[in-house]
Formats: C-alpha cells, sequence, structure tokens
C-alpha cells in the first residue's frame, strides 16, 4: 500500500492533472511511495471512495479548484464516515489557496498548503513522517522552476493515447486582470517565470515518441515571450509535417494555445498560417469589448486591434478558435454587452477554422481584486463555489438570468453545433445575433423549463419550428 495517495476529481476522464504529477515527481526520496489516484467529476461517488479506501494511504492529498470544491467537499464527508484508520489530510490547489480559514472543507482536513506546492509539499511529507510537528497552513510563494523536476514521464501511455497532454512551458502572468488569479500568489504577485526551453522541448519529444498526440498548453499568455513561442511553435509544426507525411494509421497532432490578441506580431502570423487544419486550437480571451468596465478591473483594452486580429485568424488561419466573453463585469449592462458579443459574432463569421464563443459569468473568486467594486457598482456574488455574480447595478438580476440562460443554450446549439443545417436560420447575416439568440434562448426556457437534459429530437424539432416562424415573420416584414 502507498504511504502517500495523490487525488484529485477533475473535470472529465480525459483531463489528466498535471499538478498531482508535478507533485510526486518532486517528492524526491518519497516518490516510490506515492501513487496518484484520478476521478472525473461525473463519477458515482462510491467508486471515488471505495478507490481511496482501497488504497489505504497514511497520508492523501486533494487538490482543490473551483470546479471541483463542492464534490470534494462531499467526497470528504462521505471518507470521513467510512475510515477505518484515517489518513493525515492535505489540502491544496487554487481554491484552498485562497479560502478563509473558516471554510467548510477546512474541518475535514489536518494541513493546507496554499501556494505552489512542489517543495512545500515534498517537506510536509518528510515533516510528518519522521514525527515532526509542522505548520498547519503552509503559505508558499513561488518556486523557482528551474529546480522543479519535470513530470512528464508520469504521463501513462493511456494519458498520452486517449487523453489531453497539459504541459507548461512557463507560470505566471504579466497581466493584471482584477476577477483573475493568474497573477497572484499568497505572498503577492507572481512574476512570469519561463521552464528552461530547451530540456522542455526534449520532454515534448519524448512524449510525442510515446504517442502524445493532443497537448493542451497551460501558459495563460504563450506568445508574451515572441522568440520563445516561435521556437515552441516550429518544433511541434516540424513534427506535425513529421506524422502527416507518414503512415496514413498515425493519429494527427494538434496543439492548444492560450493567446493575447494585441500580441500577434508579424513573425507569429506566419507560423500560424502554416498549421494545416485540426492541427491547431486558440484560446483568445477578448472577456469584453467596453473600454471602461476594462479599465475599471485593469484590463487592458484595444478593441480595434483585437478585432483585426480575430478577422486576421478568421480568414488567412486553420486555426480552431475559442473566444472568451465575461458577462456581469462591473459598470456593463446587457446592451453593452449585447453589442459586443455582436462585434465579435461578425469578427469570427464565416471563419475558414471552427470557432466558439465562450460566454461567462464573470466570478468573484477569493483573492481578487474584483470584490473592490462590489458597493459602488452594485456587486452580488454567489457565496458558494463558482462565486458567479446574482446581480450588478447595471444588470439586474432578471437580466443576468437571461444571459445566464442565453449561455447554456448557446453552448449547447451554436458551439456544439448540432443541428448545422439550422445556423444560417438562426443568425441570419445583418441580424443582430444577441438579440436573435436571446430570444430563442428566452422561448426554449418557456417550452422546456429547463436549459438541461432536453432530449436531442425535441430540442431540434423545436428550433426548427422557431427558425420557420422567424423566416415567415422576416418575409412578412420584407412585404414578400
Amino acid at each position: 500500500m502507498p504511504d502517500i495517495v495523490l487525488s484529485t476529481i477533475n473535470a472529465k476522464w480525459i483531463h489528466p492533472s498535471l499538478a498531482l504529477r508535478l507533485l510526486k515527481a518532486n517528492l524526491g526520496s518519497m516518490e516510490e511511495q506515492c501513487e496518484i489516484l484520478e476521478f472525473a467529476l461525473r463519477q458515482p461517488m462510491e467508486e471515488k471512495v471505495q478507490g481511496i479506501l482501497a488504497a489505504r494511504p497514511r497520508l492523501l492529498g486533494l487538490s482543490v479548484s473551483i470546479w471541483n470544491h463542492m464534490a470534494t467537499l462531499e467526497l470528504l464527508k462521505e471518507l470521513n464516515e467510512k475510515w477505518e484508520q484515517r489518513p493525515i489530510v492535505v489540502l491544496g490547489g487554487p481554491e484552498v489557496s485562497w479560502l478563509s480559514e473558516e471554510a467548510e472543507i477546512f474541518r475535514y482536513a489536518d494541513y493546507a498548503i496554499r501556494g505552489e506546492g512542489e517543495e512545500s509539499f515534498r517537506s510536509l511529507c518528510y515533516e510528518v513522517f519522521n514525527g515532526n510537528n509542522p505548520l498547519v497552513s503552509i503559505n508558499q510563494g513561488s518556486v523557482d522552476v528551474n529546480k522543479i523536476a519535470p513530470a512528464y514521464r508520469l504521463y501513462t501511455d493511456e494519458d498520452l493515447q486517449k487523453k489531453f497532454v497539459y504541459v507548461e512551458a512557463s507560470r505566471g502572468c504579466p497581466f493584471s486582470c482584477e476577477f483573475c488569479q493568474g497573477p497572484i500568489g499568497p505572498s503577492g504577485l507572481q512574476a512570469v517565470r519561463e521552464f528552461p526551453l530547451e530540456p522542455f522541448l526534449a520532454e515534448m519529444e519524448t512524449l510525442i515518441d510515446r504517442g502524445g498526440r493532443t497537448f493542451k498548453f497551460l501558459d495563460r499568455s504563450f506568445n508574451l515571450d515572441m522568440d520563445r513561442a516561435a521556437r515552441i511553435m516550429e518544433f511541434f509544426l516540424e513534427r506535425i509535417k513529421v506524422l502527416e507525411d507518414g503512415p496514413e494509421q498515425d493519429r494527427p497532432l494538434s496543439v492548444h494555445f492560450e493567446m493575447v490578441p494585441s500580441r500577434f506580431l508579424p513573425e507569429m502570423r506566419e507560423l500560424l498560417r502554416r498549421f494545416s487544419p485540426g492541427t491547431l486550437r486558440l484560446e483568445i480571451g477578448i472577456q469584453t469589448f467596453n473600454t471602461e468596465s476594462a479599465g475599471l478591473i485593469k484590463l487592458s483594452k484595444n478593441p480595434d486591434k483585437e478585432l483585426e486580429c480575430l478577422e486576421f485568424l478568421r480568414r488567412e488561419t486553420n486555426a480552431l478558435l475559442h473566444v472568451d466573453l465575461i458577462a456581469g463585469l462591473p459598470g456593463e449592462g446587457l446592451a453593452s454587452f449585447g453589442e459586443g458579443f455582436d462585434l465579435l459574432w461578425r469578427a469570427l463569421s464565416g471563419s475558414k477554422g471552427a470557432f466558439e464563443i465562450q460566454l461567462g459569468i464573470l466570478k468573484c473568486l477569493p483573492g481578487t481584486p474584483i470584490a473592490r467594486h462590489n458597493e459602488s457598482h452594485g456587486m452580488r456574488y454567489s457565496a458558494e463555489p463558482p462565486y458567479e455574480v446574482i446581480e450588478t447595478g447595471d444588470l439586474p438580476a432578471a437580466e443576468l438570468d437571461r444571459v445566464k440562460n442565453f449561455a447554456r443554450f448557446w453552448e449547447i446549439i451554436v458551439n456544439r453545433n448540432p443541428f448545422p443545417d439550422l445556423l444560417p436560420s438562426l443568425l441570419p447575416p445583418g441580424e443582430s445575433a444577441f438579440d436573435r439568440f436571446m430570444s430563442l434562448s428566452d422561448r426554449l426556457l418557456e417550452k422546456f423549463s429547463r436549459n438541461w437534459g432536453i432530449d436531442r429530437k425535441e430540442l431540434g424539432a423545436m428550433v426548427a419550428s422557431i427558425c420557420l416562424e422567424n423566416r415567415n415573420i422576416d418575409k412578412r416584414e420584407q412585404g414578400l
């Protein structure tokens, strides 16, 4: 039986945790005594409980994020009822790093590590197993990435062949957006730190040789350093070409980067043009086109440049684009948000590659300075994860609920696109995509009384009926 079990509840089975593998890889002489157990959010609770009970660890480390906080709390409660011999429980992860000490989840833990854990978790394990009594709450600042042992060898063959391969070439963020935990840590602002490039690329080579094909970079601003980004992109372009020219049965290679839209320099654009269809996915954080609202939360904005960047990506690359907007920002009402949504839709429509508009709802994550606007802008948030905004001075609760319903139906109808033949009628050129789809989502909610668990055929029939009705209305208005 392992002395140490590292575990977490991932969003889906295909999303393995790089964080757990880094903790294990940096345990030094205790690595062989450590086992990783990963679960999925929708996996039955009993399977999670029995998996951990069967391992019988002396120390259980759990990684907690905003999305698995409540599921982890439920798991701990279940385990607390069934332990034969309770292990030492250590909590870590981005959610734990900022929670109040009074948070319920801490009642079921012995130790908490706040911040990056490679060094502090190793030290804690050595202290505990040597009979010492370390601090209950450990605040770890930024670690020296040059001293971190890489963990990519801990991806299994199954991970590489069937799951996303999460990698990181850098940590930290140079920006100070007030809704994000990225640039901050328990000890204050965190500078961007880059992993040594050549050893990193050697690790990527090994992963590809072992069968890794779907790479997702965790870097928050991949194109911050142009020379470094170009070197990494050239590396993957070369490997993509080798695979494309190789045996037909070999699986294609694809890579996902999160990029800053204001930093698409000419040399970057030339590299992006070279990626063939299906090999490149880009995540672009627009968040808002309202410059006043952006200024309030220290979100750097240049709407004209951002739109030009998106139009370039649409016209001249094969990238699958995932673009974010956030509803509920201080100072932005429904009309402004709708205008921004339409700007984004027009910029992306007709792209060579596929695209998704991810409509997010503002969250007041623990530790983030967005809370400073609560009184001045009438911001009210849920006290439980994921801490979504309930209403603002510019967006009443009823309107915000409509936006949340819009976001859900947009995801299942437009982003997933199960009814491609209906999309032109749903969102005709020259019309406000926001207004048209808001009307649709209102009617769908009225029809089904929910925006989840709807039979696909029933949904398709209702959408088709509304499209036909809209076409008839349009013809009457045009006098046809």
